[in-house]
């Protein structure tokens, strides 16, 4: 995946909506009618959604007679994944200080109960 590649699909992600209908297709390929129910929007809105998905190539929509059936392509996501893992030490070094941290303050804190 490239770095535009990559800022697409982020871009993609961004949006709450487009994030909750990879969520619903995640369990199984839908209808924009489908998709746009839990939604108070259009279903031109929706439909525009899916556009910025199909770019990001995070679904794909297929054409079954009357309707376009939606279906997640999770290989970008791999991808988007690939690279935040490439962090992945620095925050868990992060969390390593923070629980070495809480170790010493109820450590303390165990001391000064028995103390009192």
């Amino acid at each position: 995946m490239t770095e535009d590649t990559l800022s697409i699909v982020f871009a993609a992600l961004a949006d709450p909506t487009r994030r909750a209908i990879l969520g619903r297709l995640a369990q199984g390929e839908a209808t924009v009618k489908e998709l746009a129910k839990p939604f108070n929007k259009s279903l031109p809105a929706i439909s525009k959604h899916l556009r910025v998905l199909e770019q990001a190539g995070l679904i794909t929509q297929g054409r079954k007679a009357q309707w376009r059936p939606c279906q997640i392509d999770a290989e970008p996501l791999k991808e988007v994944s690939d690279w935040v893992n490439q962090y992945r030490h620095i925050w868990e070094a992060r969390f390593d200080r923070l629980d070495e941290y809480l170790q010493q303050v109820q450590q303390k804190e165990s001391n000064n109960d028995r103390k009192a």
